[in-house]
């Protein structure tokens, strides 16, 4: 990305910044993060839209190297953006000095890490541990001891409150890691694979941990997973793919009070008009380099390029036989309804 492209991405960034995501708690708008390793420029994110409301919970997946971690980073004010806009709570992370980084974490952000031991100091006990931030927040001692003892009481550890971390089990630990990460009432909880080394009972429960504080605290509760089973208990999945959002589903409630539901994927849709289509869709269809594509009365048809020449036979129609599209119609895209 050349220095321009760069320039014309934070100028765009900032005529849209008032507009774009009003009212939303999350906010990135065509976030570039750019790194020189090596001698080599690595395109961690390549214009990012994402927009996430207050008291979501949403999880986050995509291969390694698609940019969730770099994006993550971001929006705990542990990196900076090279270019586009990111808001978070009010706050332009774009625009933060290290010093208004470091106020931010410490206030509007709380982060657990997958590796237990990144998560707690070792020679603390758990309410210790807690009470931690809520000190050097400078808060009274017995307002932190209070918070802290209600934070363990409500994500299931009270037991833990005079345990060190080496007397916890897993789940233990990242359920105080929570605690912690929640302790200065945070706006919003960002975990990164917060059950990446747990086995399946345990990393139930740990998500049953977030799902409470989500609910009961109001939380914006945002995931990195690759746990199918933690995505499928969210009602927003977002996948990244080549630094930009690709897809998101949607978990529809039955409307039933049961929680059962159906989920609805949709591809994105950027603020360029950019759509990643689905690789074994192209595939499926011999779509490569280019494609042409047709208005219709209800949807945008897609075809392949055949290498017809000029004047040539005029496209299928969309009630032909064999025809060798794929189509996206609004209608699709409405609770999962053809």
């Amino acid at each position: 990305m050349t220095a321009s492209e760069l320039d014309a991405l934070r100028v765009d960034a900032a005529r849209g910044h008032a507009d774009w995501g009003a009212g939303a708690l999350i906010v990135c708008d065509r976030l570039v993060r750019i790194y020189i390793a090596e001698g080599i420029e690595v395109q961690a994110l390549q214009g990012l839209d994402l927009v996430v409301d207050a008291g979501e919970l949403t999880a986050l997946v995509g291969a390694s190297g698609s940019g969730k971690s770099t994006l993550m980073n971001i929006l705990a004010g542990l990196d900076a953006p090279t270019a586009g806009g990111v808001r978070v709570a009010g706050h332009d992370l774009a625009a933060m000095t290290a010093r208004q980084r470091l106020s931010y974490r410490r206030a509007v952000v709380g982060f657990i890490w997958q590796q237990t031991a990144r998560n707690l100091l070792p020679y603390l006990t758990g309410l210790q541990n807690v009470e931690l931030p809520l000190r050097l927040a400078g808060s009274r001692r017995g307002a932190r001891r209070q918070r802290s003892g209600e934070l363990l009481d409500l994500l299931g550890v009270p037991h833990c409150a005079g345990r060190r971390p080496d007397q916890m089990s897993g789940g233990e630990q990242q359920r105080v890691a929570i605690a912690v990460a929640l302790a200065n009432s945070p706006a919003v909880l960002l975990a990164d694979e917060p059950t990446g080394e747990l086995d399946s009972v345990t990393a139930e429960s740990v998500f049953g941990a977030l799902q409470t504080a989500n609910r009961e605290l109001g939380v914006t509760v945002l995931v990195v997973t690759h746990d199918p089973a933690v995505s499928s208990m969210v009602r927003r999945v977002i996948a990244i793919r080549d630094g930009r959002t690709s897809t998101e589903t949607l978990r529809h409630s039955a409307g039933d009070g049961s929680g059962d539901g159906h989920a609805v994927e949709y591809a994105v849709l950027d603020r360029a008009g950019r759509l990643q289509l689905p690789l074994e869709m192209t595939e499926a269809l011999g779509m490569r380099d280019r494609v042409r594509l047709e208005p219709e009365p209800d949807h945008i048809g897609v075809w392949p390029d055949r290498g017809a020449p000029s004047g040539g036979d005029p496209p299928l129609s969309a009630d032909s036989p064999g025809d060798p599209r794929t189509s996206i119609r609004p209608g699709d895209f409405e609770d999962g309804s053809e």
